[in-house]
């Protein structure tokens, strides 16, 4: 007689969320970061339980928050068996130390959840190469606080990657493994260096925006491709290209890693080589989810990380997507008060700056493929420009159709 094997599921893990309002983010910026943490630990598997807010002129220098504030959430996480609680800044290592000795609980910041979420999501060699040297640097200076709390752990949130398995202590060992990784990734830029350089002379497009607006969707649909795309943060790590032709021109289009605030900086850094593609892209697709209650927020992350990148310059299109999903609210005729910008309704929204920028914009819903000829347009006629200073003999006659 057989057995069905009993399906076990994994318990979700609970999580409480803290932050501090200070002089450099007031209470509304402070309640759009947790939002966006909570959607973080989610899209690493756990469940919030609760959020933590204190005003503070800047965080404290060594527990973050006060003494009366981590009492108050000990006591929560004690009374609740709360596996974790994630703060929404980088945590210095004595910050980590003496909190984790308050609270006696996984203690994870907002970079260490993101280096869990890269470790998880990364499939290729070249991104598994990347997270891990970028998990090896957060690593190195916190030694002696990760290795002792280790010991006590059976995996989970914020565990993934290094020291998972074996403890290390020394730190000679560590910094081998960064050396090792390091020339690792070298060869591997190489490689995809030659492999840019054999693509030929061709228009390269690059899609850029923040975390989870929908660049994988919008290149599934031009590209007539299948890239993985789900309503969660950092679905793609990979950069993917593929070979696109509209109107008999070809060019290359490829889906890059989106950005986020307070991204970690040694994950910048490890992901140079895939973020080359927007460094080598001759035309930018800026994709915005114009559904975000704060989108212009979003835009300037981007913008500053393109600076910071050195491609602030190329030509761009501003794609402003989800449409279907934008809302707002009404207001009545005889409301004096100020109009906001959850007031605006789409055709207000295009007669604002956004609007305004003509032919280097352009609002569309990528999943609906709502005002998709159009927008296809418009990349193609940015693209014939540059084709077109490539190869000026194979500019077709206007007199001739069929040219």
């Amino acid at each position: 007689m057989s057995h069905k094997p009993v399906k076990t599921s994994v318990p979700t893990e609970t999580a409480v969320l803290v932050s501090v309002i200070s002089k450099e983010q007031n209470a509304v910026q402070v309640k759009e970061y947790l939002e966006e943490l909570q959607f973080l630990a989610e899209t690493a598997g756990a469940r919030t339980k609760k959020q933590y807010t204190q005003s503070l002129t800047r965080p404290d220098p060594k527990t973050y928050v006060g003494s009366g504030k981590l009492h108050e959430i000990h006591t929560y996480v004690e009374d609740n068996e709360i596996d974790m609680v994630i703060f929404d800044d980088e945590l210095t290592p004595s910050q980590l130390r003496n909190i984790e000795r308050e609270l006696e609980c996984r203690i994870l910041d907002r970079n260490n959840l993101i280096l869990d979420i890269f470790a998880k999501r990364a499939r290729t060699s070249q991104a598994r190469t990347q997270v891990e040297l970028a998990q090896y640097k957060y690593l190195l200076p916190r030694l002696t606080r990760m290795w002792t709390h280790l010991e006590k752990q059976r995996g989970g949130i914020g565990m993934r990657g290094p020291g998972e398995t074996e403890i290390e202590t020394d730190r000679r060992v560590i910094r081998d493994k960064l050396s090792r990784l390091k020339k690792k990734l070298e060869e591997i830029d190489k490689q995809q260096h030659t492999q840019r350089k054999g693509r030929g002379n061709i228009v390269r497009v690059a899609l850029v925006g923040y975390t989870n607006v929908g660049k994988s969707t919008l290149m599934n649909q031009l590209a007539k491709s299948d890239v993985f795309a789900e309503n969660k943060l950092f679905a793609t790590l990979d950069t993917t290209v593929r070979k696109v032709v509209i109107d008999r021109i070809p060019f290359l289009c490829s889906d890059t890693v989106g950005f986020i605030r307070k991204l970690p900086h040694d994950l910048v850094e490890s992901f140079k080589s895939t973020l080359d593609e927007v460094r080598e892209a001759d035309i930018l697709v800026h994709v915005v989810d114009i559904s975000h209650p704060n989108f212009e927020e979003q835009i300037a992350v981007v913008n500053q990380t393109l600076v910071e990148l050195g491609a602030a310059n190329k030509p761009q299109l501003m794609v402003f997507n989800k449409i279907d999903a934008y809302s707002f609210i009404e207001k009545d005729e005889d409301d004096l008060t100020p109009i906001e910008k959850e007031n605006l309704s789409l055709k207000d929204l295009k007669n604002t700056w956004m609007g305004k920028i003509g032919k280097h914009s352009i609002f569309i819903s990528a999943i609906n493929k709502e005002n998709f000829q159009a927008f296809k347009s418009k990349l193609v006629d940015l693209v014939k420009e540059d084709h077109y200073r490539r190869y000026p003999n194979v500019r077709p006659d206007p007199n001739n159709p069929y040219s």
